[in-house]
């Protein structure tokens, strides 16, 4: 947040829940329009989302995508043929820590150099539904979920170079007492930070930022034009002016 742009002020969609909301965020589109309203592995739907990623309309303008879930209910967003890699952990309620994610993430990157990397880490909402949200347990996680992220940004300049990336942090929902989904704010509201090559420096205030926006500003970043039907917008005033070929 220090060294770049950002919001803690952002939302996401309702129902509040993993699934809906990342589908949202990977989409630009609410959950009435991309269909997905459950939130576990076992639907009977639950291998199926019509709408295009940002993972699939990359990959269709010849970009490589990866992604790492640290939850097994990720399924329906691992779609043949969006993914030049994916992985996810198996059986109903399996889950990966954030120590165990970034390991392979690491791997990878020793190898393979993606122009667009997703990494889910699961820390903090597993302790929030066991142990509270805000409660020491949870801290524990945020700084566990913190660690993670700062040993992708080491990975990351390994292997693009100092200066040669952009980073988004986000979340998919918050949280209160043991759980989430509804529309308390403390629920709906997430943190959108912006960080690396291309972003301006402090806060984006008076700046309203939806989930949808991380799936229209990915694109952007890309070069790539959002599909209409996206609700999303390019959160802009987190980066630098894009110079004008007179400039």
């Amino acid at each position: 947040m220090g060294e770049g742009s950002y919001s803690l002020s952002a939302r996401t969609i309702m129902p509040s829940k993993t699934l809906p909301s990342h589908t949202s965020m990977l989409t630009g589109e609410p959950p009435e329009e991309h269909g997905v309203v459950w939130n576990n592995v076992v639907s009977a739907r639950a291998d199926v989302v019509e709408s295009p990623t940002v993972f699939s309309i990359a990959r269709a303008h010849g970009y490589r995508t990866a992604a790492f879930f640290s939850k097994a209910k990720f399924g329906p967003l691992q779609r043949p043929g969006t993914l030049d890699y994916s992985q996810a952990p198996g059986g109903w309620f399996g889950r990966w820590s954030s120590a165990r994610t970034m390991g392979d993430v690491r791997s990878y990157l020793e190898n393979e150099r993606p122009n667009l990397l997703f990494v889910h880490l699961s820390d903090p909402d597993r302790a929030g539904h066991s142990s509270g949200w805000m409660s020491e347990a949870y801290g524990r996680a945020v700084r566990s979920a913190d660690a993670a992220v700062g040993a992708l940004l080491i990975a990351a300049e390994a292997a693009y170079g100092k200066g040669n990336y952009s980073v988004l942090v986000t979340a998919d929902h918050g949280g209160h007492e043991f759980d989430h989904g509804s529309d308390d704010p403390q629920d709906v509201m997430i943190p959108w930070i912006a960080w690396g090559r291309g972003v301006t420096i402090g806060a984006l205030e008076h700046v309203a930022i939806e989930t949808f926006d991380t799936a229209s500003t990915v694109l952007w970043l890309l070069g790539i034009e959002e599909p209409e039907a996206w609700n999303g917008s390019v959160v802009r005033a987190a980066f630098q002016p894009v110079p004008t070929a007179t400039e």
